[in-house]
Formats: structure tokens, C-alpha cells, sequence
């Protein structure tokens, strides 16, 4: 069965977060809207919603024209099973002493690495995307340097392969991994045991910090945050209020071109900048807080 995609982008964030919150009362209604800042520098937004049956371009134009957004580009998409298509596609990570693997692999794990197994899902995070993999590429160079933080929080978890990494490498340390999505937290548990990391892991759903475990257990030595450019910087204050003095975030999921406004608004918290690495168009960035 076909589904159906409907895309248009117009000015500003408010704009078109209203214009996807109508599109949420359509009829037939969508399966989901999402709203994303096209990070060109033009000002635009995106708006997409995903549908199973055919939604009706007469209410799209009007749409359209309501909020001064250009017209939908409304297509048909194929039925595809994307998950067993990215497992098929997907070859393993080199990280260091990290080595990212999904079950289809499981017979081209090498001697004297760290294996984690993370599967494909609908939960972000598999270690191949830039970000993931310049937060590992960090972590693993801080392991070298002789850090061993004590309490360490993956905020935004997605599949928590930055959590299990944390697990596997630091025996006695407490760790926690949080999502705003409760799939992904499934996942991240679902990981955690297939990796023989059951109750190693305190998976939990919150938005940033606000939840009352991570209250409890801060202040962290070491925080990984993989999301965005919009969430990274709100996070900076409750970085600064739940990281120890001397103790470090990993942060990524931002460009390349986003990393200096990212730096300036953790260095306005109290943050130096320890590591900058940049993999083709995004950056991974080491800071600490004095």
C-alpha cells in the first residue's frame, strides 16, 4: 500500500509551526507532520506531513495560500521496508577501539575491539552518520587520555549506542540515557540487553534534564548530547547546572558552518572548548567546564 508525502517551506518558525498544527486537523489526517529549519542561512522552514490515504490539493493549495507558504509538492511514495533496506546497505564502524555492528555483520567482528551491536531502527543513532561517529571518535580519544568520568548522562539518546559505548568502557561509572521519544527508549533498552547491558543503562524518557533522576545523580562528569542546533543551545544553562566543574560534554549533531554559534553559547556558560573535529559537513565538539 502507497503512502503520500506533502512538502512546502515558507518564512519562519512560527508561521510554520502553525501551518503544521492545521495541517494536524486535516481530513484524512496526516501520520505525521514534521516542522525543520533549512539550515541555508535563507530563513526558510520546511513543512512535511506523510499520509496513508491520498490527501485532497485543494485543501493543500489552500493551505498554502493561507500561511504564504509556497505550493505542496505532494507525491506518492513506494512501499519500502526502509529498516531491512538500511541493514542491508549498512557496512560496520571503526571508532577507534570501537567497532559498530548491526546482527547482519555479527561474523566480521575483529579480535581486541569493542563490539557494539546496534541494530537499524526507527530510533537515530547507528554510529555511521558523521555525528555519532565524531562523538565516538571524542570519546574514545578522551578514554586514551586517561578520562574516566564517574557520571555520565546521553541526552537525546536515539539507539544509546553512546550510552553502551560509556557501559562497556567505564565498569563502575553510572550512567543514564534519555530520549523525548518513548521509542527510542525502547530501543535503547532493547539495545542495551542484546549487548548484555541490561540494568548497566538507566533508560528513561525526559526532555534535556528534566527529570528526576538525572536531578538526582548530577553533577555529571561527562554528557553527550547528539541532537541539534536549536536544542544544543537552549540545553547550555542546564548544561552548566548539571555538568561538574572540570567535567565535559560531547556535543554534535550540528554542522559544520553551526559550530562557532554552538561554542560561543557554552563558552557564555562557563565552557572552554577542548576538541573540535569535523567529519565532511559536520562537527563533533569536546568542551569543559571551568
Amino acid at each position: 500500500m502507497p503512502s503520500y508525502s506533502a512538502l512546502t517551506t515558507l518564512t519562519g518558525q512560527e508561521a510554520a509551526e502553525a501551518l503544521a498544527e492545521a495541517m494536524e486537523r486535516m481530513d484524512p489526517a496526516p501520520t505525521g507532520v514534521g516542522v525543520f529549519e533549512i539550515e541555508d542561512g535563507s530563513g526558510l522552514w520546511e513543512v512535511g506531513a506523510y499520509f496513508t490515504d491520498p490527501p485532497q490539493g485543494a485543501v493543500l493549495d489552500l493551505l498554502a495560500a493561507a500561511f504564504e507558504a509556497r505550493p505542496f509538492a505532494l507525491s506518492e511514495l513506494p512501499e519500502i521496508d526502509w529498516v531491512a533496506k538500511v541493514r542491508r546497505e549498512l557496512s560496520p564502524v571503526d571508532a577507534g577501539r570501537f567497532f559498530v555492528y548491526g546482527s547482519h555483520d555479527a561474523d566480521k567482528l575483529p579480535p581486541g575491539r569493542i563490539a557494539l551491536q546496534v541494530e537499524a531502527t526507527v530510533a537515530f543513532g547507528t554510529g555511521h552518520h558523521g555525528t555519532t561517529l565524531g562523538c565516538l571518535l571524542a570519546f574514545d580519544r578522551l578514554l586514551d587520555q586517561g578520562f574516566r568520568p564517574a557520571r555520565v548522562a546521553d541526552i537525546g539518546c536515539g539507539t544509546a549506542v553512546l550510552a553502551l559505548a560509556a557501559a562497556r568502557t567505564l565498569p563502575d561509572a553510572q550512567i543514564f540515557a534519555s530520549d523525548i521519544d518513548a521509542v527510542a527508549v525502547d530501543v535503547a533498552e532493547a539495545n542495551c540487553a542484546i549487548n548484555g547491558l541490561a540494568g548497566r543503562v538507566d533508560c528513561f524518557e525526559a526532555a534535556g534534564f528534566d527529570h528526576p533522576r538525572l536531578t538526582a545523580a548530577a553533577p555529571f562528569d561527562l554528557v553527550f548530547a547528539n541532537i541539534l542546533k536549536g536544542p544544543l543551545i537552549e540545553l547550555a544553562p542546564d548544561m552548566a547546572g548539571h555538568i561538574a566543574q572540570g567535567g565535559l560534554c560531547i556535543l554534535s549533531g550540528l554542522l559544520v558552518v553551526q559550530a562557532d554559534s554552538i561554542i560561543a553559547a557554552y563558552e557564555a556558560q562557563g565552557f572552554a572548548l577542548r576538541s573540535r573535529d569535523d567529519l565532511g559537513e559536520w562537527s563533533a565538539l569536546v568542551l569543559e567546564r571551568k
